[in-house]
C-alpha cells in the first residue's frame, strides 16, 4: 500500500475534478468544492467547469489538429487539454436512473479520442460522489469506473468513496467526517500518482 503523505515525495501533484451535477448548487459540487478547499498538501486541483457546453461525442467533428478536415469544437480543446495537463483526474458523480449522468458519459467519450493516445490514457482516476439511494451511488461510480478503464484511464479501487442521502442530515450540507472522508479519498489518488513518479 502506498504511503498516503505525498509533500515528501511529489509536491506537484495535479488533479483535474470534473463534477457529473451541472446544477450549481448540487451536493456533488459541494463536495468537490470543499475537497478542493482542504486539498491535502502537495496536490493542486483544476476544476473543469465546461463539460456542460461540450457537444454531444460525434466521430463527424473530431477533427484531428491540423488535418484541414475542419476546426475541433474549443469546448473540447478546453477539455482535453485541461485532463491531459494533469496529473491524474477526479470525477464525482452523482447517480441518475441508477447510472451516471450523460454529461459526464460523453465528457470520457471525448477523452477517449484519439483511440490509444486520448487524454485519459494511463492517467489515475479516482471516483467518488453522493447519491440519495441507499446505495449512495455504487452503481453510477462502478459505471464511470469501467468507462474510464476502456477509454485508457488507471482506475485506482482503492479511490472508494460514496455517500448516502441519510449521511447528510436535515441541514443538506455535507458534514465534516463526509468531507474528511474525500479528502482522504483524494489522498490515496494523490499518493498513486507520487509512486508513479
Amino acid at each position: 500500500m502506498p504511503d498516503h503523505d505525498i509533500t515528501a515525495q511529489n509536491a506537484n501533484v495535479t488533479v483535474a475534478v470534473l463534477v457529473g451535477s451541472l446544477r450549481s448548487a448540487s451536493i456533488n459540487r459541494q463536495l468537490a468544492e470543499s475537497v478542493v478547499d482542504k486539498a491535502p498538501a502537495g496536490i493542486e486541483f483544476s476544476v473543469v467547469d465546461n463539460i456542460g457546453r461540450v457537444p454531444f461525442y460525434n466521430e463527424d467533428i473530431d477533427y484531428a489538429p491540423g488535418s484541414g478536415d475542419g476546426v475541433l469544437d474549443p469546448e473540447v480543446v478546453a477539455l482535453r487539454e485541461r485532463v491531459a495537463a494533469a496529473d491524474a483526474v477526479l470525477i464525482v458523480t452523482p447517480e441518475y436512473n441508477g447510472s451516471a449522468p450523460a454529461v459526464l458519459k460523453n465528457a470520457i467519450d471525448w477523452l477517449s479520442r484519439p483511440y490509444g493516445s486520448g487524454a485519459l490514457t494511463g492517467k489515475p482516476v479516482g471516483v467518488i460522489g453522493v447519491a440519495l439511494g441507499r446505495f449512495g451511488g455504487a452503481w453510477s461510480r462502478e459505471d464511470i469506473r469501467k468507462s474510464v478503464k476502456i477509454a485508457g484511464g488507471q482506475v485506482v479501487e482503492e479511490v472508494e468513496f460514496g455517500v448516502s442521502g441519510s449521511q447528510l442530515g436535515d441541514s443538506g450540507r455535507l458534514p465534516a467526517e463526509v468531507i474528511d472522508g474525500a479528502v482522504d479519498a483524494v489522498r490515496v489518488l494523490g499518493s498513486e500518482v507520487a509512486v508513479a513518479v
